[in-house]
């Protein structure tokens, strides 16, 4: 099998689905993750009907360390050179001050933007550093830069991902290999529905107003920084739609 290997974690929608247009539009094999197995089959098929490349599904829920380390370690040889490893997998729940929230949805959260990222980036850099080349990047958040008002424990997942990113880029520092954080304001995903519990129509009314970015539009972001040349590392990108200004000022003409 021939071409460059990415490997991308929530792969299914948005962001992840986005970048998994972009590379495979650039001749990149495509290593998938995601929870869903009838919504990876469905996307692979998509994707190798459009695109001259190889998919290969990894479907496993992030959190859980024990599936995740023998899926990866049990690649078939063909598939183990992963080049660019992009940690997207990421939720937020509800919007609860943080002396109301859940205790079980923030263990959700956490697991999965946190030590669901360090597990996958654990089990990956290794062969880059074997390999003497490779690139991780981290989808990050806005949220990361200073919380907001029901969003503390998400805010604090993001930070910790700006800091696990930073840390890595430091603990990377005498090899080839980037580390990347890519810190996107308002997506319109299914990330808000599942901040909303399901509410879609809530969702939906929270970019009413404002020309969000896409899941497509962060992909761009994310291909270039992976296509900088060598010598080039894109430590970490901050966008935002041009109607938004931080976390929490924005300008919405309903």
């Amino acid at each position: 099998m021939k071409g460059k290997i990415v490997f991308i974690t929530g792969a299914s929608s948005g962001i992840g689905a986005g970048c998994a247009r972009k590379f495979a539009s650039q001749g990149y094999n495509l290593i998938l993750n995601a929870r869903k197995i009838d919504v990876l089959e469905s996307f692979k098929e998509e994707l190798e009907s459009s695109y001259p490349i190889h998919v290969y599904l990894l479907p496993f829920d992030v959190r859980n360390r024990a599936v995740m380390t023998e899926a990866i370690t049990l690649l078939p040889d063909e598939w183990k050179a992963i080049d660019v490893l992009i940690n997207n997998a990421g939720l937020v729940i509800g919007l609860d001050k943080e002396q109301e929230g859940n205790l079980d949805e923030w263990d959700i959260v956490i697991d999965t933007n946190i030590k669901g990222l360090l597990t996958v980036t654990r089990l990956v850099v290794p062969g880059m550093l074997e390999r003497k080349g490779g690139h991780v990047i981290n989808i990050g958040s806005i949220a990361g830069d200073g919380a907001y008002p029901g969003g503390s424990v998400y805010c604090a997942t993001k930070a910790a991902v700006k800091a696990l990113s930073d840390g890595l880029r430091i603990d990377l520092v005498d090899t080839p290999i980037r580390v990347t954080n890519i810190k996107p304001g308002m997506v319109e995903t299914n990330f808000s529905v599942i901040r909303f519990r399901g509410d879609k129509e809530r969702a939906d009314n929270f970019y009413e107003g404002i020309h969000a970015l896409s899941g497509d539009d962060i992909a761009e972001t994310v291909y270039f920084a992976a296509s900088a040349p060598a010598h080039v590392q894109i430590a970490e990108v901050l966008l935002m739609p041009t109607n938004q200004a931080t976390s929490t000022i924005s300008y919405k003409n309903k």
